[in-house]
């Protein structure tokens, strides 16, 4: 082989390994974020708490990256608050979890009548960690399917709708990522686009609106039960007043024949008639018989308006309590105060 042909190989060689760094560079930064959720999700060490939580919402391997690469927290102290203090307080002034500066935080409900609540919002949030990966085209055009169901879902669902309002005043940015993160958690039948979409994410997208079904449940359950409480309650209250008032007048108006009659007799108007007195007398029987049924029915009607009125009322204070233990404004310090 002459000089000047191993020269042409060697130049060839070196062309080749150029090329394949060039390759192997670009390769490595199309999927730098892939690398660096890789890199971040090893060297992230879960709690207990939250490998159980995690096994719960049952993430692929793709979602688990993501999540782990987020360094999610648990907490149910104001650490959840300061962690979240960025983010709009806009969902009925409750936060329960966010993706913030690339992390997930979670405030950790402990009520076991809103079991799935923590589920859900790790769902959620693992969403919101998704779409910030999203590329500008992906986003784009998934954007136009998450706009598309939503127009047509929220045609049947006046539910879906309400609880979006509360995005509203976000961008359309935001409003599709919030959207996103919504319809992937909380609609159990989406389109089939959406549904091959969400599946990167989670092996089984319906146990998390499982989730959400059983403790979202227990809110319209009692918003429904409260409805019909008050419904009762104002067309009772009604009749009540109603038949009170002709009761009232019936019994005054007996008094008063009663009295004459009374007086009728100490004048011995009726000792040349004693049939007609006794069927008076038996006529003003009867109706005071009458007037007790009356009154017995009343108070029976006034027990059980005071006993809805009872059951409203603690529905109210049951869904205070409710709120409450998912208001993160009302969790304990971070560090217990010293004496």
């Amino acid at each position: 082989m002459t000089v000047g042909v191993r020269r042409v190989i060697g130049r060839v060689v070196t062309s080749l390994v150029v090329l394949a760094l060039v390759a192997g560079a670009l390769v490595a930064y199309q999927n730098r974020q892939l690398i660096s959720d890789h890199f971040a999700a090893q060297s992230f060490t879960p709690t207990a708490e939250i490998v159980d939580l995690t096994a719960r919402i049952r993430p692929t391997s793709t979602g688990e990256r993501i999540f782990f690469a987020s360094e999610p927290t648990l907490d149910a102290s104001q650490s959840f608050n300061e962690r979240c203090s960025q983010v709009d307080h806009t969902e009925e002034g409750r936060v329960l979890g966010c993706f913030s500066g690339g992390r997930i935080h979670l405030f950790k409900v402990t009520d076991e009548r809103l079991a799935g609540i923590v589920e859900v919002t790790a769902a959620h949030e693992l969403l919101h960690a998704a779409f910030s990966r999203l590329n500008d085209a992906g986003k784009a055009e998934l954007v136009k399917q998450l706009e598309a169901a939503f127009s047509e879902l929220s045609a049947t669902d006046p539910g879906l709708a309400e609880r979006m309002d509360v995005y509203q005043g976000l961008s359309a940015t935001a409003f599709a990522n919030e959207l996103h993160s919504v319809l992937g958690t909380e609609v159990r039948t989406l389109p089939a686009a959406l549904e091959t979409h969400y599946a990167q994410w989670f092996e089984q997208r319906s146990v998390i609106v499982d989730y959400f079904d059983d403790y979202h449940t227990v809110f319209t359950a009692l918003k429904e039960r409260a409805s019909q409480l008050q419904a009762e309650l104002t067309t009772m209250r009604a009749d009540i007043e109603l038949r009170s008032e002709i009761y009232d007048s019936a019994v005054a108006q007996f008094n008063s024949e009663w009295e004459i009659f009374l007086q009728r007799n100490e004048a011995f108007e009726f000792s040349d008639d004693p049939a007609e007195f006794y069927a008076i007398r038996n006529g003003f029987d009867t109706r005071r018989s009458i007037l007790n049924e009356d009154l017995a029915r009343l108070n029976a009607d006034i027990a059980t308006y005071e006993g809805l009125r009872v059951e409203l009322q603690q529905l109210g204070e049951l869904s205070t309590e409710l709120e409450a233990n998912l208001n993160s404004e009302l969790a304990p310090p971070a560090t217990a105060p010293t004496a």
